[in-house]
Parts: C-alpha cells; structure tokens; sequence
C-alpha cells in the first residue's frame, strides 16, 4: 500500500473524531470507502444546480450507517466545487417549524455554518458579501477608465448593485433582502461599522422585532419562523448571481422531526418539508440543493413518519420496478445499504495507516489479524444484519489505541480478553427516544 502522506492537522481531527465515533468535518477523503452510486448521484444533482436547476434528496440508513458521513463528504465535495454550503443538525430545539421560533432558529445555524472554499470552517456570511463587492469594483476598474479612490467608480459599482438588487425584487421577500443588501453597500461605501453590522444582523435572522430593524435600517420586516426559508431561496439567488454555482444545505437528524410528540406541530413541519420537495422538483428554486440525512423510520413508519402523509408518501414511496430489489439512485430516496466486508477491510488497512502515521509508528497488525477482527466483530449473533461502520470503527480505534499504549500485549491476547462491544450510549439511547415517541399524551 503506498505511504500516506497526510498532515498533523488532519490526523489529528480523524483520530480523535473516529475514536469518539463523530464524523470528522474534514480529511473525510483518506477514509471514504464504497458509496460510490450514492455520491456519483448526488454530484449528478449538482451538475443540474450549477446549471440553475434544484434538487432535494432525503438520504435514509440506520444510526451509525454512515449517514453523517456521506453528507459531509458531499459537502466537501461541493466547496470545492465552488458551491456556498450550509449545515445544521435538526434538534428539539431546531425544526422546520414551530411555535418558539424554531424554524428560525434553524436557519440561524444555517447561516452560522454558511461556508465557501476559502472559508470552509463556517462564518463567511459577510466575506461573500466582501467577494461580491471587490469583483465589482475589480470588474469596472477592467472595463473602465476608473482608477482606485475615483468617485466616479464608486458610482460605477452601486449601479452594479442596484442592479442586482433590482433583479432580486421580483422575488418574496426580494426587496426587503436588496435594501438589506444595499445598507451593507452603504455601510462599507461610508466606512460605518455600525450599518454594515445591522446588515449582517438582519440577514442572519437576528433581530427580535420589526421596530428595531425599521429603526436601524429602514426595512419594515425581519426574518421570522414564517418566512426563512423564502430567504434562503433568495440566498441561492444571490451567490448564483455574483457568482458561485449555487447554495447546498445539508441538514441532518431528521428523525427529530418523527420524534415531535404533538401530531400538529409534526405536521406542520412535514407540510413545510413537503414545500420545500415540491418547490425544487417544479422548478420554483433555482441554483439549490437540500440533503436531509434521517433514519428509515422517519421516512418510513405509517403512523408518524413522513409516510403517514398522505402528499408526502405518494411522491417518497419507491416506484413499481425500484421496489422489487432493484436500486434507483434518481429517486428522491437514497437509501444507505451496510458496507460490503471488502469494504470495511479497506477502511481497516487505511484507518491502521493514519493511527501509525499520527502517532509515529510502524503499524505491526497484519491484513489476517484485520479478517479475525472482522470476523470476530461479524461473527456475534445477527451482527452481518445489524453491525454499523460506526461500531466497527470505535471497536477498532479502541483496539489501535490499546495496542499501542501497551506494547507487552498481543493481538491475539486481546482479542481472546476483550470482545467487540456494540457501540452503545448514542445507538440505544436514540433507540429508547424512538421506542417513547410512539406514546402520545
């Protein structure tokens, strides 16, 4: 196998993410392994955003089936290709809808989390604003007889902007977003921090009330539970317009939303969900993609989940041929199936490699040592049907750790001491959060 090269900064984030059995935000390349359909599906779908299209993908598996995982490689995949991205883990707390602000709530962690290739940590909210208005100024200082300072390229720019912003009137909420987006013009025109500040407070949905928005910009509305998501298909607009392929959000832990104990508010949130499905498969959003990463249960169960409604079910619900066994990577649908053994013996080799290259050290464990693992973790009873690569992987990680912290003891040893134990407190406890959902006071 050839010698990896990778630096600290990455191995450190995998090695510590994996052995507590999270998904690492980056480095998420050195250890992807299978998926392939999946991924070429997804990229699919973002060749037809790029294009000015939408698309809306719900991506099923059960805890721990690398759900998590295919989103944030998807995500990578995305900042590279110059998309903004934006992600946020539904909680009770955040959901698409809801009587305390928690559909808001939910769009702050978007824009919180909004990320560009050179910003791909989250926070670039107002570095995009700054990449527009330097390409501007750029951009005219090339075709024009400006220079730098000149007044006359000042005025040059904010015709630029204004008719941008004139573009973006057409939409909802579009000329409350444009007088927002001029503020912020005027703001960094003027040199005041203060305008600029309000302007960024406002497209990040963080005003209480209409009153101190009109005070301090001038704008008669705010972002609210109602209205988010009409900005964020005004967002995907906007960094289409000035320049980016388009805006992908990738929201995770669906299941929170099937776990909602009230059956209105459940609703509620399904209605908007189903909003947001038909809004980019008519072609009502342009330049974006949504990825919702959830549980079989959650898509699947008749009685809570989104099949038990009806508009929801009747456009999910696999087609006549798709059913019979088949895989249609188009659908709406992408259902995670478990990794192949092939596939986690390769993920083994390469997660040996990164522990002996982060720490220092030859790994000693061989290729057949890596088959009795695997065949020590497969081997318990019903373990081929419910082991999830993520209990193979904290397993293993444990069992990389123990060997070499303590280098009196053998492989062999160990294995026949300590048998794989399943990746317990977060698997069973959501287990045990489903099984109590189903009861409703």
């Amino acid at each position: 196998m050839t010698e990896l090269k990778i630096p600290k900064r990455l191995t450190t984030a995998l090695v510590n993410s994996l052995t507590a059995g999270v998904v690492p935000r980056i480095g998420l390349e050195h250890i992807a392994v299978g998926r392939k359909p999946e991924v070429e599906a997804i990229l699919r779908d973002m060749d037809n955003i790029a294009e000015g299209g939408a698309a809306m993908k719900l991506i099923t598996g059960r805890y721990g089936s690398g759900k998590s995982f295919l989103l944030q490689t998807i995500r990578n995949y995305a900042l590279d290709r110059d998309f903004v991205t934006a992600d946020a883990d539904l909680s009770p707390e955040r959901r698409l809808v809801g009587t305390k602000g928690q559909g808001l709530a939910t769009y702050r962690e978007l824009m919180t989390h909004l990320s560009t290739r050179t910003r791909p940590d989250g926070g670039a909210l107002e570095a995009i604003l700054q990449k527009w208005i330097s390409g501007i100024q750029q951009e005219a200082m090339q075709r024009g007889d400006f220079r730098a300072g000149d007044p006359g390229l000042t005025h040059e720019v904010e015709q630029r902007i204004i008719a941008v912003a004139t573009e973006m009137q057409n939409s909802v909420h579009g000329f409350d977003f444009a007088k927002v987006l001029a503020a912020y013009w005027n703001g960094y025109k003027l040199g005041e921090d203060e305008k600029k500040q309000a302007a960024l407070r406002w497209l990040r949905g963080e005003y209480p009330n209409k009153t101190e928005a009109r005070k301090e910009l001038d704008v008669a509305v705010i972002i609210d539970d109602d209205s988010w998501y009409d900005y964020i298909k005004l967002w995907s607009e906007f960094v289409a317009k000035i320049g980016y392929k388009g805006l992908l959000l990738f929201v995770d832990e669906g299941v929170n939303l099937y776990k909602i104990s009230n059956s209105v508010s459940r609703t509620s949130n399904y209605e908007k969900l189903l909003t947001m499905f038909n809004d980019t498969m008519q072609g009502k959003a342009e330049h974006l993609g949504i990825f919702l990463g959830g549980t079989p249960q959650f898509v699947e169960d008749e009685r809570r989940g989104l099949f038990s409604y009806e508009a929801l079910r009747s456009r999910l619900v696999d087609g006549r041929f798709a059913g019979n066994g088949y895989r249609n990577y188009t659908g709406p649908i992408l259902k995670l199936e478990m990794l192949s053994h092939e596939e986690i013996l390769i993920l083994l080799q390469k997660l040996r490699q990164i522990h002996g290259l982060h720490f220092g050290y030859t790994p000693s464990l061989t290729d057949n040592e890596l088959v009795r693992f695997m065949e020590m973790a497969v081997g318990r009873l019903g373990a081929d049907e419910l082991l999830t690569p993520r209990e193979v992987v904290r397993d293993f990680m444990d069992l990389l750790h123990t060997l070499h912290q303590n280098p009196e003891v053998s492989f062999g040893q160990l294995l026949g001491e300590r048998m794989a134990e399943p990746a317990a407190a977060s698997g069973e406890q959501d287990d045990l959060d489903d099984f109590l959902a189903e009861f409703e006071l």
